[in-house]
């Protein structure tokens, strides 16, 4: 990313894709292991749980790798890791790099690399309880020790909420920008104003706002019914100066696919299709 001058800087930093040093906040970011490469970081966010932060995660990382580009991701939800299950993949380990130095990701049918806590787990039901400082280390980890080969998009599942993992994941990894998932509840509306503003106190850009469950499609008229009520998250995103990327439906069929370990069959070439070209962007404004 290009440096800004900071004569026209405007401090706005969760809506400027510059790379200067207001952004990194004087904190050194982590090194990738030796022979990794990775383009763009993108943080996948959202205030609450129950929002599918983990379904778009999914969905995007499957979109971007339908589109020709080489895709991972670090599922950083460590407690609460769904991305595996995702993509079909199984909780028998992770290979070590020839050196032995470092974890080599899972990949899916489709090509997508994955690192998760469930493929470490001798059980995939199996709890991880551990403490703040364990999470985190354990995310730096999946950065650090993972042999991330050539990966244009690296997509970050985080934990919902504000704390530790969040906190680590913008401090320590150079993060691109981020993407913000809701629901059209008004409560979940209030809260995404909350990871408005940690990612400006953070310095990251918000590429967006995905809006989850939005809407149900009648199966046998189409009518378009608001299950959760009527979305107001274009008023919000007018507030905020932030892009709609998306606004996805409640499919069951797609929730089937999901149960069944098969994201990268579900269709998103018209749903995903402002995601996917801001996405996109990224790569093309940096070349």
């Amino acid at each position: 990313m290009a440096e800004q001058n900071n004569s026209s800087c405007s401090s706005h930093c969760g809506s400027c894709s510059a790379n200067c040093s207001s952004r990194t906040a004087g904190i050194e970011k982590l090194p990738l292991a030796e022979g990794s490469s990775v383009k763009k970081v993108i943080g996948i966010v959202s205030g609450k749980g129950g929002v599918g932060k983990s379904t778009v995660c999914s969905l995007l990382a499957s979109a971007m790798n339908k589109e020709g580009f080489h895709v991972g991701i670090l599922d950083a939800d460590i407690t609460g890791p769904s991305i595996p299950k995702a993509f079909g993949l199984l909780h028998d380990g992770v290979a070590l790099s020839d050196d032995g130095k470092s974890m080599v990701p899972e990949t899916s049918n489709g090509g997508v690399e994955i690192i998760s806590t469930n493929l470490l787990l001798e059980n995939e039901t199996d709890p991880v309880i551990w403490r703040g400082s364990m999470i985190a280390n354990a995310v730096k980890q999946f950065w650090q020790e993972v042999e991330w080969r050539e990966i244009d998009y690296l997509f970050v599942d985080m934990p919902p909420g504000t704390g530790d993992v969040p906190l680590t994941v913008f401090q320590s990894l150079p993060i691109d920008g981020v993407i913000i998932v809701t629901s059209p509840q008004d409560l979940v509306s209030m809260i995404v104003e909350k990871a408005v503003r940690m990612a400006e106190k953070m310095h990251v850009p918000i590429l967006g706002i995905v809006e989850n469950m939005s809407y149900l499609l009648c199966p046998h008229c189409n009518e378009k019914i608001d299950v959760f009520g009527e979305s107001h998250i274009e008023e919000l995103c007018q507030k905020e100066g932030l892009e709609l990327l998306a606004k996805l439906p409640i499919d069951p069929q797609n929730a089937s696919f999901m149960d069944a370990g098969a994201v990268e069959a579900i269709d998103t070439k018209e749903s995903l299709k402002d995601a996917v070209a801001c996405l996109k962007k990224l790569i093309k404004d940096k070349d």
